[in-house]
């Protein structure tokens, strides 16, 4: 079969003949129908500090995946052939899907483990369920998990790209209050949709309204800085995005409002159950463009560009 392998920072994907894969003990064998393509997948290719994650190049990229077991192995019996599924990234030995020794799904077969399979509801389509495998894992931890989002609480919401869509969009369906930042004039268009009260380029549009919680999901320093400024007392920020690894605060409203900074990063098989169960009831449907395996690279040149509206999931046939 034919795979989309990284080989080295800098370097194209190469599109190689690679092996199909085989269910040995405790691993299952999964078609991929939809692969998801993520902005780490650009920074991958481009910085080399992303390198220690791939020890044993090429790899077959792709951590957004979902599709259907063609293959159980020994000690996986609690799944059969036919099962649709969706994938978490995360391995327990912190490794992960498209990375480390376990190809992804920029290959039409994959091996997945009991770290990653989760039961896609029927009622959930493939696309939708890759996507909610990173960008909807993620997001929702963030938000659910780690920021204690609820009905009653104001919550701002930095970055409404593939992430912070799925995070605003779910804070709102707990019934919280949610503000979003966005500096994309396109995608600032889908506050209806998503159920914002307010959208501005920047969080600090909303110093008046004392946000409990804020998540920052774009992560470029400057607007870690504007969370800081705008939070209430007592007021929680859930740092996610990492478009730059340094910002420069203001200690002052930290101390004075009393404020708690947290961190977090991907999310669990439990999460990823909780986000699928909102997209059975229809009320969470993100934008997507949907491409085929050959336009891979081309998607990535275009996330690289920046300006992109929605999530890219390669569809396979």
């Amino acid at each position: 079969m034919k795979a989309w392998q990284f080989t080295g920072t800098n370097k194209a994907l190469e599109f190689n003949e690679v092996p199909e894969p085989h269910a040995g003990p405790g691993t299952v064998v999964v078609e991929v129908k939809a692969a998801g393509v993520c902005h780490s997948d650009v920074t991958a290719l481009d910085d080399p500090g992303w390198m220690p994650l791939f020890p044993h190049p090429p790899r077959t990229m792709g951590h957004e995946n979902a599709g259907v077991i063609t293959e159980v192995g020994e000690g996986m019996e609690q799944w059969k052939v036919g099962d649709r599924v969706g994938l978490a990234p995360v391995m327990s030995d912190g490794d992960a899907l498209g990375y480390g020794k376990w190809d992804g799904g920029f290959g039409p077969k994959l091996l997945a483990t009991s770290d990653n399979l989760v039961r896609l509801p029927d009622e959930v389509p493939f696309d939708l369920g890759a996507m909610a495998t990173d960008a909807g894992l993620t997001a929702y931890h963030a938000i659910m998990a780690v920021g204690g989002a609820k009905a009653g609480m104001k919550v701002g919401v930095i970055g409404l790209g593939g992430l912070g869509y799925i995070g605003a969009r779910v804070a709102a369906l707990s019934g919280a209050e949610v503000y979003g930042a966005e500096i994309n004039p396109e995608t600032q268009k889908l506050a209806g949709e998503i159920g914002l009260a307010d959208v501005a380029d920047s969080i600090d549009a909303f110093k008046d309204k004392k946000l409990d919680l804020i998540v920052d999901y774009a992560g470029f320093g400057t607007t870690t800085a504007a969370a800081i400024e705008t939070l209430g007392e007592f007021g929680t920020l859930v740092q996610v995005g990492m478009g730059r690894l340094e910002a420069t605060i203001n200690t002052y409203p930290i101390i004075i409002n009393q404020l708690t900074i947290k961190g977090s990063k991907s999310g669990t098989r439990e999460d990823l159950e909780g986000i699928y169960e909102l997209m059975k009831s229809g009320e969470l449907n993100p934008p997507m463009n949907l491409i085929t395996q050959a336009d891979i690279p081309d998607a990535i040149d275009k996330l690289r560009a920046g300006g992109v509206v929605g999530r890219f999931i390669a569809l396979y046939e």
